[in-house]
């Protein structure tokens, strides 16, 4: 129970990594807000988490005896972000940990100069100015209380390009410069703020995972064949499950990781390394 009287934020946490994130942090004895869009954008084309999946997600870390409290909120939205923290700590009281896992992985699958600017500022926003937004919300607390962790999901596309990609991987590169900016901002008041970057993870059906799928149809992949063409890439032989990315979160969610801050924790099956 490593997370025992603790109350954890995860965005995203709808579906996939950011289900995967709150039942197992449940089952570690944490109580959960959890937040995800609810709707789908113009732009995005495939579903966003829905309001009914981030309802299974909390109907689920209920039955592992977490308190959790579900909010439906767009982390484009300044207002609706700082409502949302107000409503957690009128709820708990506390916020000890923020997992920034909301993101998207399309528009993508175009050159640089194909890119719109539209396209091009609905990546950022979400996947990168999402994550200030909720720092920028939770972080006062956390300074007060002068303890907290962030733990931010970026990607192997933030540290190293894709093609076709651009958007996204900027996005994912300024994620993690914006984690190293903050755990020094912060690092005197005792909260740490790190990233996990996952390679390509398995879309599970018991989580509704779909992000693999998507990238694939983005890059013309043939969705179906996509699981062993990605395969041809990973050194370990293996697609990357969620469960292995929330058990990286939790680690840096928790004290074990206690003098851990401004890290990159690679979890991509050796992907890195070649």
């Amino acid at each position: 129970m490593r997370l025992e009287g603790r109350t954890v934020l995860i965005t995203g946490a709808a579906r996939g990594i950011g289900r995967a994130c709150a039942t197992r942090f449940a089952a570690e004895g944490a109580d959960l807000v959890l937040l995800d869009i609810g709707h789908d954008l113009p732009g995005v084309g495939y579903p966003l988490g829905s309001a009914d999946q981030l309802k299974q997600t909390g109907a689920l870390c209920e039955r592992a005896g977490a308190a959790v409290l579900t909010v439906l909120a767009d982390v484009r939205d300044t207002a609706a972000v700082g409502s949302a923290v107000d409503t957690a700590l009128e709820r708990f009281g506390t916020l000890d940990v923020l997992v920034n896992n909301a993101g998207i992985a399309a528009p993508s699958g175009k050159a640089v100069h194909e890119v719109t600017e539209d396209e091009w500022a609905l990546m950022l926003d979400i996947d990168l100015s999402g994550a200030w937004r909720m720092i920028a919300a939770v972080a006062p607390e956390m300074l007060r209380e002068r303890r907290g962790s962030i733990v931010n999901v970026a990607s192997t596309a933030g540290t190293v390009g894709y093609r076709h990609f651009a958007g996204y991987v900027a996005a994912k590169h300024g994620l993690i410069g914006l984690t190293r900016a903050a755990a020094l901002d912060y690092a005197p008041f005792g909260v740490r703020v790190n990233a996990v970057c996952p390679g390509s993870v398995r879309d599970d059906p018991h989580l509704d995972g779909r992000m693999l799928s998507e990238i694939a149809r983005s890059l013309d992949v043939p969705v179906g064949e996509h699981e062993q063409i990605f395969l041809r890439d990973q050194p370990m032989n293996a697609l990357l499950e969620a469960a292995d990315v929330a058990g990286a979160a939790l680690w840096l969610a928790g004290d074990d990781s206690r003098q851990v801050t401004g890290t990159v924790t690679a979890v991509d099956g050796g992907f890195g390394a070649r």
